[in-house]
């Protein structure tokens, strides 16, 4: 399960990836995602779906480049879908591009996949079973064992044509190694756990890096071929088209999708099932419409009708291994982690404002089908409380409204034809508004003076902090008024200053009073001081007459 990586910085908490998942086999810890390897099934939804690019197949390029500087001949299995991903070339012009890359041949997966379905023609004759599910798609033998192990009876006990080509081809080339390229993610982790079948396997994204890096162009020709029916095995029902189909007390019939073949798996379990063939792929459209059939590209009637074109009308002239070669074994992989109580997980939805059944809302927005299932994946590890976005809404909401509501500053919200959107309590006590639905939707012009309001949405400039009165509330505030582009409203923040006006306004009297009281002081001693100077002017100029004639008086004596 190395097969499918995560690269971390590109993760960015839109639950994409868990919402496509069918089975929901992924984590989120420390707002990353995660694959959970022993409960994914690798249909690669995940890495189709991702708008980051954040989910990486783990590329086998310079494995392959290693087999062939080995000396080995080393001979490429080929999707039969190859026609839908190169539209226009044949068997013939892909073998002669990848013998440019160093391989020493090419032959079509379609070989394997006719012995498969004489295989399985062989068992609905010869052993008479029940039911029979097909086993060439990975993803859904992974869903089988890890999901629905009392289904595994049921899976047919046949390798994958894939796996089937592949020892025809080391059985013709005891020395050869073998690569697969086709359409699928799963293939990798299937060639890794059965090891010895398939030493490598390319996507066909890596082939056409390959090609595009080497320079090397695929020619656009076809070939037609009448024994080549199997090429029909990646559409959806192909490997119904490729079979007879004869036996009547069987019904036979073809799903595609996880969540369509999940539904049925249900129906088998529950015993509604008898005397049936079923052919499931876990991809819409089969392998035609592959995680990584040249990704985001998918053209289902296009590539349908590529394939089809191809496809001739008997089967490949093959030389039928003995039903024990192509025997295959399934066993159950455990991976499911306990279940939690009933109490946490009710302790869990609580922390997620789901106090009673009509909270949750069940809107699948975190990924999962229901609030229930998001709180048994928290309580696991899987998943943070914080992927639930009504609850990150409504506890955004609350914090805000409470700073709003709680605040002394005084708010008020308009919208470009200045009607009041919000206002808050402090608000409407500075303008003495009784509620605020008395205001709601009215023009601001009921309580307040538009002017600065329309001189902000006009010229785009915001006020902050001008002090200004509001003579009707006999009120003096400092308002600032913002205007947000984005969601096209004013808002007005007033700050009441009344009380430092009035005390300011009180120190500037008693300021001005000491002042003048200052001055009579200074005006009243000045006057002193001037009398007692003409007072002693007076008195000096009587004693110097007193004293010159005194003066005179002894002199003439």
């Amino acid at each position: 399960m190395n097969c499918l990586t995560l690269k971390k910085s590109n993760c960015k908490n839109c639950y994409k990836c868990i919402r496509h998942c069918p089975v929901k086999a992924i984590r989120f810890s420390g707002s990353q995602a995660h694959i959970i390897g022993n409960e994914c099934i690798l249909c690669g939804q995940c890495f189709v779906v991702c708008p980051q690019n954040a989910k990486q197949i783990v590329d086998e390029t310079e494995k392959v480049r290693v087999l062939l500087q080995s000396g080995d001949k080393v001979i490429v299995s080929l999707a039969p879908s190859f026609v839908a991903n190169y539209h226009g070339a044949g068997i013939g012009s892909m073998r002669a591009a990848l013998k440019k890359l160093g391989f020493y041949d090419v032959e079509e997966t379609a070989v394997g996949a006719t012995i498969v379905k004489n295989e399985y023609e062989r068992m609905l004759k010869d052993e008479g079973r029940d039911i029979i599910i097909t086993s060439c798609c990975h993803s859904i033998n992974l869903l089988i064992q890890k999901y629905y192990p009392s289904a595994l009876e049921y899976l047919a006990d046949v390798v994958s044509p894939m796996q089937a080509h592949c020892n025809s081809i080391k059985e013709r080339y005891p020395d050869a190694k073998t690569v697969f390229i086709g359409p699928c993610v799963a293939k990798k982790d299937e060639a890794e756990y059965y090891e010895g079948i398939v030493d490598a396997v390319l996507t066909f994204e890596e082939l056409t890096n390959w090609l595009k890096n080497e320079n090397i162009e695929i020619d656009m020709e076809t070939d037609a071929d009448e024994n080549t029916r199997a090429r029909f095995f990646p559409t959806t029902g192909g490997i119904l088209k490729t079979m007879s189909c004869d036996m009547p007390e069987y019904t036979y019939m073809a799903l595609d999708g996880v969540e369509n073949c999940i539904n049925a798996l249900k129906d088998i379990e529950s015993g509604k099932v008898h005397k049936c063939f079923i052919e499931m792929s876990a991809c819409v459209g089969s392998c035609v419409g592959g995680p990584v059939m040249e990704k985001f590209n998918s053209s289902p009637i296009k590539d349908y009708t590529a394939v089809a074109n191809f496809a001739g009308k008997k089967d490949f002239d093959v030389l039928q291994p003995k039903p024990v070669k192509l025997k295959k074994s399934f066993s159950y992989i455990e991976h499911r982690l306990a279940m939690p109580s009933e109490e946490e997980i009710f302790n869990i939805l609580r922390q997620m404002g789901k106090f009673k059944p009509s909270d949750e809302l069940n809107c699948g927005s975190c990924g999962y089908n229901t609030c229930r299932e998001k709180a048994i994946a928290v309580c696991q590890g899987k998943a943070e409380i914080s992927m639930c976005l009504p609850f990150l809404k409504d506890k955004a909401e609350n914090f805000s409204d409470n700073i709003v509501k709680n605040t002394p500053n005084g708010i008020i919200v308009l919208n470009e034809q200045l009607e009041v959107q919000q206002i808050n309590a402090s608000a409407q006590k500075i303008m003495n508004v009784r509620s605020a639905s008395d205001i709601l939707g009215d023009q601001v012009v009921r309580i307040l003076d538009p002017k600065v309001f329309v001189e902000v949405l006009e010229t785009g400039r915001n006020v902050h902090q001008e002090r200004v009165y509001l003579a009707e509330y006999k009120r003096y505030v400092e308002q600032t008024v913002v205007y947000d582009k984005d969601s096209h409203l004013l808002i007005g923040i007033m700050r009441d200053v009344t009380n430092e006006e009035l005390e300011r306004e009180k120190k500037e009297n008693i300021s001005r009073h000491t002042v003048e009281v200052a001055d009579k002081v200074v005006d009243k001693q000045m006057r002193i001081v001037q009398e007692i100077a003409s007072l002693l002017g007076e008195t000096a100029a009587e004693t110097k007459i007193a004293l010159s004639k005194l003066k005179e008086t002894i002199a003439d004596e």
